[in-house]
């Protein structure tokens, strides 16, 4: 059994091309002896994102804090506190920070394999290389 504050688990920026002002904070994972999913907690400083991006893998979200944008399934839908999405395998997706304060969002997957392909929206594309 693990147990733990979320505050007090290292939160890591999220390198990912096409990420602005995002952290994550691996709270469980398959590190801790978790067989199947990991939880994460992901913090978006205002005005900041995640990639527009696709993955052949699931997320379960639920959102704690703030507001902001759910960009996917074909438009944009406001996120708030007490929200929950379901992201399907390969459906493209974002969250934007609309509000003054952090989005925190807690995002539960599979245990991800080393080198699963991710996916990137055309607008976070390297160009010139």
């Amino acid at each position: 059994m693990k147990h733990c504050q979320a505050a007090e688990v290292t939160a890591q920026k999220v390198t990912m091309q096409g990420a602005t002002g995002c952290t994550v904070r691996w709270l469980v994972d398959d590190k801790d002896g978790a067989p199947n999913f990991a939880m994460r907690q992901f913090e978006v400083e205002p005005a900041g994102h995640t990639p527009h991006h696709s993955h052949p893998y699931e997320h379960e979200v639920y959102v704690l804090e703030g507001e902001g944008t759910l960009i996917g399934g074909g438009g944009e839908r406001p996120l708030k506190a007490g929200d929950c999405v379901y992201v399907a395998p390969d459906e493209l997706h974002q969250f934007k920070n609309t509000g003054a304060a952090a989005l925190k969002f807690l995002c539960i997957v599979p245990h991800i394999p080393a080198g699963t392909p991710v996916t990137m929206a055309p607008e976070c594309a390297v160009t010139g290389q």
